[in-house]
């Protein structure tokens, strides 16, 4: 399938929770390198990946050809999220996700990049969203996830443009969190509604991103499985964006490449007047 980067009209998007460098380094590295450059996506939103002096993940899994959004507020090892992009890039903002006392020793971060996207589908706000992982701190998850969704009604309203959110949620479908997301659950007198690109392509079909069959997985019996998602914001008549396909990537056993799945989403620009 042409990518939106060719005039297609369409938007291929890819989110991985990369893993940082851990494990055998040099054999994923070559496993993300050729899985990144078939999949040949025009945005990808990763998390856990490392930036310093000595490296820079992102660009050696990437190669050229992408411009890197890197958050500034990593940890102190240098890891962090990345959003890259074929289009030109607009505005970045870093939304800090830092609201309790629990938050302080993991860089949950919302990276929102405004991704000035070939013709017809124009301007898109695409948040890469980390918010907190540990298995107790659901609380903190809305809270941070209600920060995440009134910045990103902020900035629509001002630049009009589809927003889509991505990412390691690190949370289910049942979880307050993307119930929120999925306009199923009001938090703080705030509601919003996006569509789930796996809901909405494999309606009735199970969503596992995490489970402890992977080769890399060091977690036996994590509760939640299905915690990598890509949203697409609604408007009156449903997502903005139409949704061609949604499939689990980087899933295939000794040549998987990270803790995570990844998930690849088509996107395409909807007529005028849908």
């Amino acid at each position: 399938m042409p990518t939106g980067a060719e005039g297609s009209g369409r938007l291929r998007l890819v989110t991985l929770n990369t893993w940082g460098t851990r494990g055998d380094w040099p054999r994923r590295l070559e496993i993300f390198r050729s899985g990144f450059a078939a999949l040949d996506a025009d945005v990808i939103t990763l998390q856990e990946t490392m930036l310093g002096p000595d490296v820079d993940q992102a660009a050696a899994m990437l190669g050229p050809g992408y411009h890197l959004v890197q958050q500034q507020a990593r940890e102190p090892d240098g890891q962090g999220i990345t959003t890259a992009s074929r289009w030109p890039v607009g505005r970045v903002i870093e939304v800090d996700l830092h609201l309790t006392d629990r938050t302080h020793d993991f860089a949950c971060t919302c990276l929102i990049t405004e991704i000035l996207a070939a013709p017809p589908i124009g301007r898109v706000w695409v948040a890469n969203h980390f918010p907190d992982y540990q298995l107790d701190h659901e609380y903190e998850r809305t809270l941070q996830t209600v920060l995440a969704a009134r910045e990103l009604e902020r900035l629509v309203r001002g630049a009009p443009g589809h927003v889509v959110v991505a990412g390691d949620l690190d949370g289910d479908a049942g979880s307050d969190s993307l119930r929120f997301w999925t306009g199923r659950h009001v938090i703080d007198r705030t509601s919003v509604c996006y569509r789930s690109a796996w809901e909405s392509y494999r309606p009735g079909e199970s969503l596992t991103t995490y489970p402890p069959e992977n080769p890399w997985s060091v977690e036996p019996d994590w509760p939640f499985r299905g915690i990598d998602h890509v949203l697409i914001r609604c408007d009156g008549h449903g997502p903005t964006l139409a949704i061609e396909r949604a499939e689990r990537c980087f899933d295939r056993g000794a040549a998987t490449p990270s803790d995570h799945y990844g998930l690849v989403v088509d996107l395409a620009g909807l007529p005028a007047g849908d």
